[in-house]
């Protein structure tokens, strides 16, 4: 089976290049909230945004275009030990798709005004969903992360 994916827009970030992403920003509790930008929405695709307002989340599936299809094992930052890549956030994996949930502020035409990210410059939006109370898991469990918030606390 062979897929194709058309990007819908792209992010416009204050984050140039891969490497101005602050892996230290990935340790502190307020982490990328205060990174905004916008996504671009492409013009064909406008019609979409209706009733997107009013929403406080998004949840947005981009492409990593600059990183390698990756090994199946990553080392997350700050942590001592290589892990399986799907248990990771890592941009190497087998395809390169990735997901975060951001904070919609405002719509102004075809620009979505956000914050909380830490995706680069040009980065290729492929779809944007509502963050909504069916995406609240309160029973959720976060594996070996759970110990490694315990030491940072």
């Amino acid at each position: 089976m062979k897929l194709t994916l058309s990007p819908i827009g792209v992010v416009h970030s204050p984050f140039k290049h891969k490497e101005d992403v602050s892996r230290e920003r990935h340790r502190k509790k307020e982490g990328f909230d205060d990174i905004s930008g916008e996504l671009e929405i492409y013009p064909e695709f406008i019609p979409g945004l209706e009733d997107i307002d009013g929403f406080s989340h998004l949840v947005v599936i981009f492409a990593f275009h600059k990183s390698q299809t990756g090994n199946l094992k990553a080392h997350p930052p700050f942590d001592h030990k290589e892990r399986g890549v799907f248990s990771t956030r890592s941009p190497q994996r087998p395809n390169p798709i990735g997901m975060t949930v951001v904070r919609f502020h405002r719509r102004s035409g075809n620009r979505l005004k956000i914050s909380g990210f830490d995706m680069i410059e040009g980065t290729p939006v492929l779809d944007i969903k509502p963050y909504t109370r069916r995406d609240l898991k309160p029973e959720a469990f976060f594996g070996w992360l759970e110990s490694r918030e315990k030491d940072e606390t």
